[in-house]
């Protein structure tokens, strides 16, 4: 009756460690985060602020940081969420310039005078 038991509980204990030991290296790779940098037309630190808290919105986006000297935004972002495009259009929609896309006109008109592209830097 003992040995019975055992064997029960060990055969118990071997099923939770191989269903577990399936779960954590089943997982898909879908968190796997990258890291990207755009070039942009922002001038200041309003562009900055403006950028950073929009794109902390985003689905996937990670992380946001803006390099005023360069105009280089450089974002981390989860690609099961999200992708370069989209942060791109994101961007314009915002007012600025994304790499090779164009602001978005309504949303650029919108900004103040000082994140305007021909604004002085400041």
């Amino acid at each position: 009756m003992k040995t019975h038991k055992i064997i029960t509980t060990m055969l118990a204990l071997m099923a939770l460690v191989v269903a577990t030991t399936g779960t954590l290296y089943g997982q898909k790779a879908d968190n796997k985060t990258e890291t990207i940098e755009i070039k942009s037309s922002v001038v200041c630190g309003m562009c900055e602020e403006r950028v950073k808290k929009d794109l902390a919105f985003e689905k996937g986006v990670k992380d946001v940081a803006v390099n005023l000297e360069t105009k280089v935004i450089t974002v981390t972002y989860r690609t099961d969420k999200t992708d370069k495009e989209k942060i791109k259009k994101a961007i314009t929609n915002i007012g600025y310039d994304a790499d090779d896309m164009m602001a978005n006109e309504t949303a650029y008109e919108k900004l103040p005078a000082c994140c305007k592209k021909d604004a002085p830097p400041h």
